[in-house]
């Protein structure tokens, strides 16, 4: 029997992934989706939007709603969305095809085009000192006739933006410049790396050299408040690996790595190393589902934060590397 990993966190991202595969508006899907015969749709767009981005207690009931209209298993949601759309070339083959359904294309003028432009305007504003830090930015109605798009377009790439880290979006006050303004600009380093889409091996091969790099630089120079953090995450590592918490080891598992980042004492590794590891969740999800992953990331990270202790950097490096090339194996990276 085939190994299929289920995870309700995916649901959320498999509908956002179906309605722009269906090259449909969120007004269009909940109409042709989730309006029932009486006309009257079943939601809001403001709640459907919501619902695709942070998720929610209906996303059972959304989810059953458009399987049942679609004429599909509703479990196929819990499916990562690489597997969401190898299905639905099967169990939808009257559907266009599915093959570049995990990609997150945007209808009309390309998002990740808009994406660009959106972080050249701002970043242009910023050097010309007509933002700083903090400040709030235009409305999405009037960047949207700034850059001649759609307020809808704007309003999902700001979205995107906000989980980066470069702008904040406060419900009911507006959008802000991040208080760290420096990100404005190393940010978009990594993001770059997904403009062109397909890019997902690319993105953790450089992923990768970086955290071997981050390693040996820790090892070699990370001072003793890098030390005392990472002294206090493996701890923590342990005692969430004893008492068998996976939610906390993984917790955990993502601080060991962004302290090692910053112990290298390069800004623009730390930032390049979370902004993907952000990107990499909204791809794929967590993929540590069992025990003998916790007890194999267990084991890894001690020898790396043995020899990074040790101050050994080559020992530091070789252990990373290792590590993640297990870590891509494990999550089906490869």
């Amino acid at each position: 029997m085939e190994d299929v990993k289920w995870n309700s966190t995916y649901k959320k991202d498999n509908i956002r992934l179906l309605r722009r595969h269906l090259s449909l508006t969120q007004k269009e899907f909940i109409q042709q989706y989730l309006t029932p015969e009486d006309g009257k749709p079943s939601m809001c767009v403001a709640t459907f939007s919501n619902l695709e981005s942070k998720g929610g207690i209906r996303l059972n009931e959304v989810t059953q709603t458009i399987a049942e209209k679609l004429q599909i298993d509703p479990t196929l949601f819990c499916l990562s969305p690489e597997k969401f759309a190898d299905r639905l070339n099967t169990v939808l083959p009257n559907v266009k095809d599915t093959a570049d359904i995990s990609q997150p294309a945007a209808k009309a003028g390309n998002i990740d085009r808009l994406l660009y432009r959106l972080t050249m305007y701002f970043s242009e504003q910023l050097f010309d000192k007509r933002l700083k830090k903090g400040d709030k930015v235009e409305s999405d109605r009037i960047l949207a006739e700034k850059l001649g798009v759609g307020r809808s377009a704007i309003r999902e790439a700001l979205k995107v933006l906000d989980v980066l880290g470069m702008i904040d979006i406060r419900p009911g006050q507006g959008t802000f410049i991040s208080n760290d303004e420096a990100d404005f600009f190393i940010i978009p380093l990594s993001w770059s790396l997904f403009l062109n889409g397909g890019q997902i091996e690319n993105i953790l091969m450089v992923r990768n050299i970086l955290e071997k790099k981050a390693a040996e630089l820790t090892a070699e120079a990370g001072g003793e408040d890098c030390m005392e953090k990472l002294h206090d995450v493996s701890n923590r590592i342990h005692e969430a690996y004893l008492g068998q918490n996976f939610q906390d080891f993984l917790n955990c598992d993502l601080e060991f790595h962004l302290c090692i980042a910053s112990g290298s004492g390069n800004a623009v590794i730390h930032s390049m190393i979370q902004t993907i590891g952000n990107l990499m969740k909204h791809v794929s999800g967590t993929g540590m589902v069992d025990q003998q992953q916790l007890q194999e990331i267990y084991e890894e990270h001690r020898l790396i934060y043995g020899a990074i202790l040790s101050r050994d950097a080559a020992a530091a490096g070789k252990f990373m590397e290792e590590h993640l090339q297990k870590s891509m194996k494990r999550y089906n990276y490869r």
